[in-house]
């Protein structure tokens, strides 16, 4: 499925006589412009799956926030845009081929750490307050209480409780639901899979991120059926192999001068996995 089909950024000359006419001479950073620009990233035009590729620095994650931003796409974590944005989207058109699904959204590194730490922190207070409910457990068993009033009640019904059952019952009965503890890259895995739905348009920021090798082809799979399945369209920066390898996907290289399309096996980063393992083909 395609909703997005193209994408028009400012080139060098739009950028130069912006800043001729604005005489904005008191910077010395005009984030976005000058990123995309000096590659002669003008326009890219989409495919179902359709990756950005390029070394640190070469745009690709400002590529998916301009377009993110353009589009006004749902997204989780806070974006720090710079002063020049709304310059710069001023420059910036679309051409959609459908109606741009209100699922929509950009998943970045961001996302998917603040998701990370809120389980990790909601497990730890699971935990403290496990560890709170054993010391009640014991302090209720051995106490010599006696009801007084109505206001005791309810410490009457927990001390009955810890003689009629055992430390574990008493602990899990009183236990809010419990949240299995998941590794990093089980949890960023999950992360994807919630909140990637169907009939979508998705911009994955680096999602290798955080996930192993086995993560990683697993997370493939879910794009590639997701595409192909499930109306999606996925929009990725990144630089792992196994991603870069997704089938039928259109791959802008951000590295050349103009940035051009280029199959997978002849990218530079995936050139060197292939020559590493090569010298090292009689190990295995």
């Amino acid at each position: 499925m395609i909703y997005l089909e193209s994408f028009n950024f400012p080139d060098a000359e739009k950028e130069f006589n912006f800043f001729i006419d604005q005489k904005k001479t008191c910077y010395d950073i005009f984030y976005p412009f000058q990123v995309l620009s000096k590659n002669r990233l003008d326009q890219i035009d989409f495919e179902p799956v359709t990756i950005l590729y390029g070394g640190n620095g070469t745009g690709k994650s400002t590529a998916l926030n301009i377009i993110a931003e353009k589009l006004k796409i749902n997204r989780d974590s806070v974006f720090n845009k710079s002063n020049f944005y709304p310059d710069y989207l001023r420059f910036c058109s679309e051409k959609l081929s459908n109606k741009l699904p209100q699922n929509s959204r950009i998943i970045t590194s961001d996302d998917v750490f603040d998701y990370m730490l809120n389980i990790r922190n909601l497990n730890e207070g699971i935990d403290s307050r496990r560890d709170d409910l054993f010391n009640e457990y014991f302090d209720a068993k051995n106490s010599d209480f006696k009801l007084k009033s109505l206001d005791d009640y309810e410490q009457l019904k927990k001390v009955n409780m810890t003689r009629k059952t055992s430390q574990s019952r008493f602990v899990r009965k009183n236990l809010m639901g419990n949240i299995r503890e998941y590794s990093n890259g089980e949890s960023a895995f999950r992360y994807f899979t919630e909140k990637i739905g169907e009939n979508g348009l998705f911009l994955l920021d680096e999602p290798e991120n955080s996930l192993a090798p086995a993560r990683q082809r697993e997370l493939v799979q879910f794009i590639e059926d997701s595409a192909r399945f499930f109306g999606c369209q996925f929009i990725i920066s990144t630089h792992s192999p196994f991603v870069l390898a997704i089938k039928h996907a259109k791959i802008y290289d951000l590295d050349e001068n103009p940035v051009c399309v280029k199959d997978w096996t002849q990218l530079e980063n995936v050139r060197v996995y292939y020559e590493f393992f090569k010298e090292h083909y009689d190990e295995f």
